[in-house]
């Protein structure tokens, strides 16, 4: 540190004690030399771990003419390798409902790649190859990031393999909605330029620690990408490998949010001004045998207060599959405590 200030300041005495002292301005081109070589090592560092992904996929929206024959839609996205042994970290709609899956290294081998296991609920996925010499990506400490840290981005926008744009953390602990509705957590905002294509490659930092997949980006706008924080990816990732997909429960319910009267808040001593109307509850479901109803509206879950769907969702993890939760909802503006037991969600 001393010497970096020698480099930067010119301290003389005072007349009357102390120092005087004179910023020397660096010179912009050392600043930007400085600045080229962190994205230049970042992108040399983790280059060679990301892939570019082909994607055959059976597509959902148009019918084929010979109903016999699914229409097959190709698709292009990134994955990066982090483990040495072949496992690739990439985006779940880059490989959902995929037939066949080819990557492409950076050095020109192509291989197919095997899905391991896909999370759309965190937009997740990991796939597998079978090939030597790999050099995985270290994946960081995205609690560690702080905004305005460097960020980097490498991934193969519309097909351009190996693409590298660098930008700053524009944000942290943004929550982003996944294509089925529930709410990711901590998502990573930045202004490194993302393109269809860049999907599930990785963001990194200066140092070439993955702290992000990259995900999403808002078309209309310019500099507001989106990255699913790496301390997610690890859980994600460890889960699918082991299992092949996330565990969660459900208790059977459709839901909406709803603002409560401030009287039924004060009534029944309420740490919530909102809850989660039941519009709908699923036969045969943990919910239905409870003796939850339509027009209930759910305020808490064993000892979390509930003032949305999202909150409910953030509760229905694995580790409450098959145990008991006490359910606190209004009937009729009036407090009641129900059992349930969850079961474990079925879609995947």
């Amino acid at each position: 540190m001393a010497a970096v200030l020698e480099n930067v300041l010119d301290i003389t005495p005072a007349p009357y004690g102390g120092v005087v002292s004179t910023a020397v301005p660096v010179p912009d081109d050392e600043l930007l030399d400085a600045y080229s070589r962190a994205v230049i090592g970042a992108a040399e560092k983790v280059s060679g771990s990301v892939l570019n992904l082909e994607v055959h996929q059976i597509s959902e929206r148009e019918p084929a003419a010979d109903l016999r024959a699914p229409r097959q839609a190709l698709g292009h996205g990134s994955g990066f390798i982090f483990t040495p042994d072949g496992f690739i970290l990439t985006n779940s709609h880059v490989v959902h409902n995929a037939s066949k899956i080819e990557a492409t290294l950076t050095d020109g081998r192509r291989f197919q790649a095997d899905l391991v296991g896909d999370d759309p609920e965190t937009d997740l996925a990991v796939v597998r190859i079978e090939a030597a010499n790999l050099v995985p990506a270290a994946l960081g400490d995205s609690q560690a990031l702080r905004v305005g840290q460097l960020a980097i981005a490498i991934g193969n926008p519309y097909g351009f393999q190996c693409t590298v744009t660098a930008g700053v953390v524009s944000a942290l602990g943004r929550s982003l909605r996944s294509r089925t509705g529930r709410l990711i957590s901590n998502v990573i905002q930045t202004d490194a330029a993302l393109n269809p294509g860049n999907s599930g490659g990785p963001l990194v930092t200066s140092q070439g620690q993955v702290v992000g997949v990259n995900t999403a980006i808002i078309l209309p706008a310019q500099g507001i990408c989106f990255a699913i924080a790496a301390n997610t990816a690890k859980f994600v990732a460890a889960r699918l490998i082991r299992d092949g997909k996330i565990r969660r429960s459900f208790i059977g319910v459709a839901g909406q949010d709803l603002p409560l009267q401030r009287r039924l808040v004060r009534l029944n001593g309420l740490d919530v001004a909102s809850g989660v109307l039941v519009v709908s509850v699923e036969p045969q479901s943990p919910a239905e045998i409870a003796g939850l109803r339509e027009g209930d509206v759910i305020v808490g879950y064993d000892d979390h207060p509930v003032a949305g769907i999202d909150a409910l969702h953030q509760l229905l993890t694995d580790e409450r599959v098959g145990v008991v939760a006490q359910v606190t909802v209004l009937r009729h503006g009036e407090k009641r405590i129900i059992s349930v037991v969850p079961q474990e969600s079925r879609r995947q």
